[in-house]
C-alpha cells in the first residue's frame, strides 16, 4: 500500500477532528489534535474484507491535559458478544483487554505502559475475540513505524501543556 493511500485510510479511521498529521511511519500515522488537546498514533489491520466489518483500528493517544500519556484503544472490525473476553497478543506477550462492543482498552496505566513497551520489541499484534454471532475473530496488525509514530505523538503533545 503506497504511503498516500495509508495516510487517507488513517485519515478516515481517524476522528474528524484529527487536523494535523506529524507524518507516516512504516505502517503507523501519527496526527495531533488540538481539540483534547491529544496526540495518537494510529494503524490500520492488515485486512479488513467482509460486509458485517466495522472500520477497524489501533491507536495509541496522549492527552497532555488529563495528564494520560500511552492510552491504548482498539477499535475492532465485528462487535464483540455482551461479557465475552477480548485478547491482545502483541509478541509473544497476551493482555486481557476492557471494553465491549466495538471497543477495546488497556485495563489501566499499567496494562497500557507494559503494551506500549511490548509494542517497542515486537513486529506484529493480533486482537481477538467472539463476535455476538459466536465466530472468533482476530484484527491483525504489523507493527513497522509503531515506535516512531508513538514517539512523533509524545513529541507533539509534550509542547502542549
Amino acid at each position: 500500500m503506497s504511503r498516500l493511500a495509508l495516510v487517507l485510510l488513517l485519515l478516515l479511521a481517524a476522528p474528524l477532528s484529527a487536523k494535523e498529521s506529524l507524518g507516516v511511519f512504516g505502517k503507523w500515522g501519527a496526527f495531533r489534535d488540538e481539540a483534547g488537546p491529544r496526540c495518537y498514533a494510529i494503524a490500520l489491520p492488515r485486512a479488513n474484507r467482509g460486509a458485517d466489518r466495522e472500520p477497524a483500528y489501533a491507536s495509541i493517544a496522549t492527552w497532555p491535559r488529563r495528564n494520560i500519556r500511552g492510552q491504548t484503544h482498539f477499535r475492532l472490525s465485528r462487535e464483540t458478544r455482551q461479557g465475552g473476553s477480548i485478547t491482545l497478543q502483541v509478541g509473544r506477550q497476551r493482555f486481557a483487554l476492557t471494553g465491549g462492543g466495538v471497543d477495546g482498552w488497556g485495563a489501566d496505566r499499567t496494562m497500557d505502559a507494559a503494551i506500549v513497551a511490548a509494542l517497542r520489541s515486537a513486529d506484529r499484534m493480533s486482537v481477538s475475540a467472539t463476535d455476538i454471532r459466536g465466530r472468533r475473530f482476530s484484527d491483525s496488525y504489523a507493527l513497522d513505524g509503531v515506535a516512531s509514530a508513538m514517539d512523533a505523538a509524545t513529541v507533539a503533545c509534550a509542547r502542549r501543556r
